[in-house]
This record gives structure tokens, C-alpha cells and sequence, in this order.
């Protein structure tokens, strides 16, 4: 099929009779992507990949491509009538002040604070016990760079608080810089370190720190080229890098994907937790109190996720799903750490655990159908309480040091901005300490929780959220936003954005489908490998409940999601074409034959299995690929594909790819575009003003799409398009 790159965009129209409105938009017309004859052979089939020349991010080519995209995407978002208006309500909401929970470190209390439309959070600081109207700016990312693509990517401080180490990440990218700062003067007191990615940063004593890294790809894109040989390092404060002592890592015959080194809150032990992929993890211990002691094991194998979260002397609390699905945290000595000797101190319930420690006690928070419910216990076990929570929503922060007498917590939902909340360890009373002050009124809205059958007959909860008295007429324009993978859980919170989307008459649904942590490892694990499907079918069948109960129809819902949750939208659209009238994959997942050949992707297989495992692995992907399964002569929905240039997790060949296809294959009329922001990653520190764009340009196409030719919050008036 010809494409040609049209000089300019024909501006759509709007035709008026007496009794509807109807908008008419010409069928786009699109750079021209070319086919190269690349072919893979897996077991014995062969499968074309006609723009793997896509997949090159360092060529002048890709470049050229990825401009004329923007020229065309641009050029249509520019043309929608409310674009600006939606802009400009994004920002007038976005612009409150936001302020983080406290925090003590050495002389000083900290606190992360943004103005309202600031790119960068700002660190500021005030002397322990003095006026906190006192606060001074300590350190503001928002001056490493003008338009804010150079972003914080983590602090951590020296025991004595004395000295800073910081993490930060240029154009959205995972790869970081570290540099080290003393706290008094603010100054930089040493070379910066480099090529570090996936790390924390963790302090012994005020000596050094434990970070981890990957060797950077020599002579290959560092963006996309394959890292799957994580190792630990230990920095001495003044010394160089290169002097580094690596700790953990680098085995050729034993490739650990993620490793992470902490260090006990009593500088006692080195904790060490190597992962083959993103679930399950080996662990090991060191005492650091004796010179030259080895790595003792605990767990050699990555059958379960379990780490050390407490320890008093050599008594170790470690939190676990082994043989507890729904995690349970257990006691044992250093001395002798192996599972057989292994206490419960707080058993495996029905519904999931994620615990947390702060002022001498354990607070156990558990997702009840993905709503928070927190307990609190002491040292010995013993149950002291019940949170009183301030309503149905999700908690989180109950984490201190083991000196505090309080702590922050913060709690929201999808109606709630977060706020903040003082918490009294020894009485368990909470006050508010700071609820923003924003444009919004959480009476005017209400969130329902209802229980759905997917296909299989699995019952699936999903939150549905909208303005009170909203009329089921089936003429909602609706966001259906999904992830379903893992084990990552989806519980309510507040989000500016949709906000704006639910002023408008939107209503914004998420399901907690399979995958997902909502209910443990079992809920997780029927999601993954040749169970993959079951998180298609839960998200088809949220769809077909909102349809069917009125809420909506297929021509006013959207599905959303992002990375995993890209793959969700990508798979849902080729499944269902029929579903929905607008698709929004975003940093997806999306070319599943090749995948685990990117950065850090071998490090998924868990939850996806690859292309290279089995005959039946292959044919079970291939048969949901997204790329592999757009169809010549369907009309596919108005699909907005959203990626970022510098996005090293989910590198943007996968939405290249994707949207190359869907141009060539798209039988209807429906526009199939790809917006890729530059200087932008995988989304974690985009600053705020891209972010507001994004939006705005995300739901003015959405609503574009299906039929208005005005903002709905200023017509009763649906429009078919």
C-alpha cells in the first residue's frame, strides 16, 4: 500500500443540520515506512520482520522517520478544536502546591515540595525543631536543566546525615549518574560516578555506599542493546570509582538480571538479592562487624520473593511468599538461616500482605479487594491494633526509623487528592498534617467497586469512577485503563488528569485483572506464560460489562495502558477491533518475539515466557504479538501510540513497529498515529509541562474520536464521528 507525506494536514470539519452534528475528518495520509526482507526462523516457521530497521535508534534513518511521524501526529492533534482548552484546564489543575511527608536526617528536616507547575519536585530543609516556615531550598533539580529533562532519580544519606549521595537520570533515561554531596556547604565533594542503572544507593555507616550497575554495551546503542549481567558494588567515600570493589555479580555461567545490596538499618548485615527476572530472588547475607565474613546463604534459589525488612542482634524478620502465596513475615537467627528453621511471626491470611517497620513496631498493610487495611504489631507478635484509616482508598508510608515516636502516612482514592497524615506509634491516633489545596471537589464524584465475570468465569473486581448522577445511557466517553502484570497491583488513587477527564462527563474504570498482585502470587501467576490470554479476557470482558450496563458502547470507550499495560491495550485491540473506538498504547510492550533481546527485557520471562523457549511457548506469543497480529482489510480503532525516544526500558522500536504496521494494514477511516517525545523515557521524572501536553493531547484525541466537536462539559449533545 503507497503512503505518501502530505506537505500539510486538511483541516476536518464540522457540519451542522437541524437535528445532529456529525464530524467529518479526511482519511490521513502517512510517511512513507519502508520494508526490509528480514526474516527469523523459530522452530521451523518462518516470521518476517519487515521494519527491523526500526530498531536501530542511532541511525539518521529511524531519525528521519521519527520526525516525519511527529509532523503528521502534530499535525492532526493540531486541528483539534479543544486541544488548548484542555491544556490550559490541565494546567490551571496541576497548579497547587504539592508537599511530601517529612523526614530527619542528621541536623536537619527535609521535605520534597513542588510550587504547582514546577518540571522537578525541590528538596527543601529546616534545622530539627525549628519554625518550618525557616525552610531553605537544599536542592533543586529543576536547575540541572532548563526544560527539565534532567531529573532526580534518587537520594540517600549518610548515617550522620552529613553527606548526600543523589541518583540522576537526562532525558528520561534508566541510566544514571551519581554524585556526592556534602550536606553543610551543598557542594559537590567528588567525582561523579557513571554508567549506573537499576540501583539503590545504600549507606554503611558514613563510610561508603552499595550500588549496582551494568557493564555499559561497547559499540552497540546503549538505549537499546542487551544488559543482563547486573553486579554490586561498594564505594569508598574518596576514592574513584574505578577503585570500586565489586561484591556480587559478573559470573558468566550465572546471569542475574536485577541484584541489589542494602544494608540493615544497624549497619550490621549486607543483604544481597540476585533475580533472574522480575519475580523471585535468591538471599544472602553478610556481617559486616567481621572482617573479611563470606556470603552467607539464606535462599539459593528464586522460587519465592523474600528479603530481610528487620532485624534485632542476629534475630531476622523476613517477609516471604514462600509456601504463602499471600506473604507472611517469618523470624529466624543469622546464625542458622535456612527455611527449615524458618517461625511464622506474622502468618499468611487471605488477602495480601506488604509490611513495613517504623518506631519499634511492624505495620502489616493488606490489600481487601485492592483497598487498604493496616495493623500494627509489636516486636514479640502481638497484634496492638487497627489503623483507623480516614476512609476506603489506599495507605501508604508507614515506614520509620526505630528512635521515631511518629510517622506520615499518606492516603487517597480516586476521588481524594493524597493527603498526608501524622500517625502516633505508642497511642495510634492520626491527624491530618496536609491536605492540598486544589480546584476540586470530591463531593461531586463517586467511585463504585463492582465484581464482573471474565470469560473463563473468574470473578474480576473493577473501581468505576464519575461524576455523581450520571446518566447510563451508554454515551459516555469512558477510559478503560488496565496493566495486568507483574505483580504489580492497581489500587485507587487520585490523578490530576483524570480528573480533568471525569469533568468532562468521563468516566475512568479500572479493573484488577490477572497478573496483577491484587490477590497474591496465585492471581499473579494466572497471568503469566500460557496463562497470558486470561489478562486479555479479563480487560475484553471489563469492556463488555461497561457496555452492557449502560455505562458506555464501543463507540464512546477508550482502553489505556502503559508498558505492560501496553501490551494489554495492543493485544485487546487486535483481539477485539470491534470493542472500542479509540486504543492507547503507551510505551508498550508490543514486538513479543523480540523482546527479551533489549536492554533488561530477558528479565520479563517469568511473566511472559519467550520466543526461544519451546515450540508451544512460540506459537502461544506469536498468536498475541501485537505486531504479529494486525490484519490486512480490518478497521482498526483510532489508535494514538505514545512512546518516548530515550525509553530504555521498553525501547521504542516496540511502538515504532507497531504503529508501522497498523499504517500499512488500517482498512477504516480511523487514524493511526504515534506520538514519540523526545527527551523522554519510560516516563518516570517527565516533567510536568510534557506531561500536561501529553495529556492534552491524549484526551482531546480521544474525544476527537469519538464524535465531539466541542468539549462534552459544554454540550449535552453526543455526536457520532
Amino acid at each position: 500500500m503507497k503512503r505518501f507525506l502530505f506537505a500539510s494536514l486538511l483541516f476536518a470539519f464540522v457540519y451542522h443540520n437541524l437535528n445532529a452534528q456529525k464530524l467529518i475528518q479526511p482519511k490521513l495520509q502517512y510517511p512513507s515506512t519502508k520494508k526490509v526482507d528480514t526474516v527469523d526462523t523459530y522452530f521451523d516457521v518462518a516470521v518476517a520482520d519487515p521494519y527491523r530497521w526500526l530498531e536501530d535508534d542511532r541511525s539518521e534513518e529511524t531519525e528521519t522517520w521519527v520526525k516525519s511521524q511527529n509532523e503528521t501526529t502534530f499535525g492532526y492533534l493540531d486541528n483539534i478544536p479543544y486541544r488548548e482548552e484542555l491544556k490550559e484546564r490541565l494546567t490551571k489543575l496541576w497548579n497547587y502546591e504539592k508537599i511530601g511527608s517529612p523526614f530527619i536526617e542528621g541536623d536537619y528536616t527535609y521535605f520534597y515540595k513542588n510550587d504547582g507547575l514546577q518540571n522537578q519536585y525541590v528538596i527543601y530543609r529546616y534545622k530539627n525543631g525549628a519554625d518550618p516556615k525557616t525552610a531553605e531550598v537544599f536542592l533543586d533539580p529543576n536547575t540541572f536543566k532548563d526544560d527539565g529533562t534532567i531529573s532526580l532519580g534518587g537520594t540517600s544519606f549518610s548515617k550522620d546525615g552529613k553527606t548526600l549521595v543523589y541518583a540522576i537520570s537526562e532525558g528520561g533515561s534508566d541510566w544514571r549518574k551519581i554524585l556526592i554531596m556534602d550536606v553543610e556547604s551543598k557542594e559537590i565533594v567528588e567525582d561523579t560516578l557513571v554508567d549506573i542503572k537499576f540501583s539503590g544507593m545504600s549507606w554503611h555507616k558514613n563510610e561508603g555506599f552499595y550500588y549496582s550497575s551494568y557493564d555499559k554495551p561497547k559499540g552497540k546503542s546503549e538505549l537499546s542493546a542487551k544488559t543482563d549481567q547486573h553486579k554490586v558494588y561498594y564505594h569508598k567515600i574518596g576514592t574513584k570509582q574505578s577503585e570500586d570493589q565489586l561484591i556480587y555479580g559478573g559470573t558468566p555461567a550465572e546471569k542475574h538480571r536485577y541484584i541489589y545490596g542494602g544494608v540493615t538499618e544497624d549497619d550490621r548485615y549486607l543483604i544481597i538479592t540476585p533475580r533472574v527476572s522480575t519475580s523471585g530472588n535468591k538471599l544472602y547475607i553478610k556481617d559486616l562487624t567481621v572482617p573479611n565474613s563470606p556470603l552467607v546463604e539464606i535462599l539459593g534459589h528464586t522460587d519465592s520473593d523474600s528479603n530481610i525488612i528487620e532485624n534485632v542482634g542476629s534475630k531476622l524478620y523476613i517477609m516471604t511468599n514462600l509456601d504463602a502465596p499471600n506473604r507472611r513475615v517469618v523470624t529466624v537467627d543469622a546464625s542458622n538461616p535456612s527455611p527449615e528453621n524458618w517461625k511464622d511471626f506474622i502468618p499468611e491470611t487471605e488477602h495480601v500482605l506488604s509490611p513495613s517497620t517504623g518506631g519499634g513496631s511492624f505495620f502489616a498493610n493488606y490489600m481487601v479487594d485492592a483497598v487498604s487495611k493496616v495493623l500494627q504489631y509489636d516486636y514479640d507478635g502481638n497484634l496492638i491494633r487497627e489503623v483507623a484509616l480516614p476512609g476506603v482508598g489506599s495507605a501508604g508510608g508507614f515506614g520509620a526509623k526505630k528512635e521515631d515516636k511518629e510517622l506520615y502516612y499518606s492516603f487517597t482514592n480516586y476521588v481524594t487528592p493524597g493527603s498526608i497524615y501524622k500517625y502516633n506509634i505508642e497511642t495510634g491516633a492520626s491527624e491530618l498534617f496536609r491536605k492540598p489545596s486544589i480546584d476540586f471537589n470530591p463531593e461531586d464524584y463517586e467511585s463504585k467497586q463492582v465484581f464482573y465475570t471474565s470469560k473463563d468465569g473468574t470473578k474480576v473486581p473493577m473501581i468505576i469512577t464519575h461524576k455523581k448522577g450520571i446518566e447510563l445511557n451508554g454515551k459516555n466517553p469512558t477510559i478503560l485503563y488496565g496493566y495486568g502484570g507483574f505483580n504489580v497491583s492497581l489500587t485507587p488513587s487520585f490523578s490530576i488528569a483524570n480528573a480533568v477527564w471525569m469533568e468532562q462527563g468521563g468516566i475512568y474504570a479500572v479493573p484488577n485483572l490477572r497478573g496483577g498482585g491484587e490477590y497474591g502470587k496465585a492471581w499473579h501467576d494466572a497471568g503469566t506464560k500460557l496463562k497470558k490470554q486470561n489478562v486479555f479476557d479479563d480487560f475484553i470482558a471489563a469492556g463488555e460489562y461497561l457496555i452492557e450496563n449502560k455505562y458506555t458502547s464501543s463507540d464512546y470507550l477508550a482502553i489505556r495502558g502503559g508498558s505492560n499495560g501496553g501490551l494489554l491495550v495492543g493485544a485487546t485491540m487486535t483481539q477485539r477491533p470491534d470493542l472500542m473506538k479509540v486504543a492507547l498504547p503507551a510505551v508498550g510492550v508490543l514486538d513479543m518475539l523480540r523482546y527479551n533481546t533489549f536492554t533488561a527485557g530477558a528479565g520479563w520471562a517469568y511473566d511472559y515466557g519467550t520466543s526461544e523457549d519451546s515450540k508451544e511457548m512460540f506459537e502461544y506469543i506469536k498468536a498475541y504479538s501485537p505486531v504479529h497480529n494486525i490484519k490486512e482489510g480490518v478497521n482498526y480503532p483510532a489508535t494514538l501510540v505514545t512512546t518516548g525516544d530515550h525509553d530504555d526500558r521498553v525501547v521504542p522500536a516496540h511502538s515504532f513497529k507497531f504503529a508501522a504496521e497498523l499504517q500499512n494494514k488500517q482498512a477504516g477511516d480511523n487514524p493511526t498515529l504515534i506520538r514519540i517525545e523526545t527527551d523522554a523515557g519510560h516516563g518516570a521524572g517527565t516533567p510536568v509541562s510534557k506531561t500536561i501536553e501529553q495529556y492534552a493531547d491524549i484526551f482531546g484525541f480521544t474525544l476527537y474520536n469519538m464524535g465531539f466537536d466541542v468539549l462534552p462539559s459544554k454540550t449535552k449533545e453526543k455526536i457520532k464521528g
